[in-house]
């Protein structure tokens, strides 16, 4: 599973890409923010996104807009402290798969991972 983590801080980039080893990925990329990953996807054909909400240059809402506006049909993860229930049905109605809030724990994101790709491959 090639897996793009999308996340203006190197930290929380660090802790996804703990986790994403325990769930399988084979390859992953990182990107700083919306227009960095925008500029990443076409190479690297991701598998599945994890992004966070608030960064600098384009937010993670605009980066799944602006995706899902091309006809781009990889599952994305919203992973942001953004946790109102305004915000969780935007990023729904955007089309993003599936959202966890931070902090969150190594296990409790695997298992989102693990739900979302599942409902992916079921969908297919």
């Amino acid at each position: 599973m090639r897996v793009l983590v999308v996340d203006d801080s190197k930290t929380m980039r660090r802790i996804v890409k703990g986790v994403l080893e325990t769930v399988g990925a084979t390859a992953v990329e990182e990107a700083v923010d919306g227009q960095d990953a925008l500029s990443k996807v076409d190479a690297f054909k991701p598998d599945l996104i994890l992004l966070d909400w608030n960064m600098p240059v384009m937010d993670g809402l605009t980066f799944v807009k602006t995706f899902r506006g091309k006809g781009m049909k990889t599952p994305v993860i919203m992973v942001t402290t953004e946790a109102g229930k305004s915000q969780v049905v935007e990023a729904i109605k955007a089309g993003i798969n599936n959202y966890a809030v931070k902090p969150f724990t190594p296990e409790g994101l695997s298992k989102i991972i693990e739900a979302t790709m599942a409902k992916v491959a079921q969908s297919a």
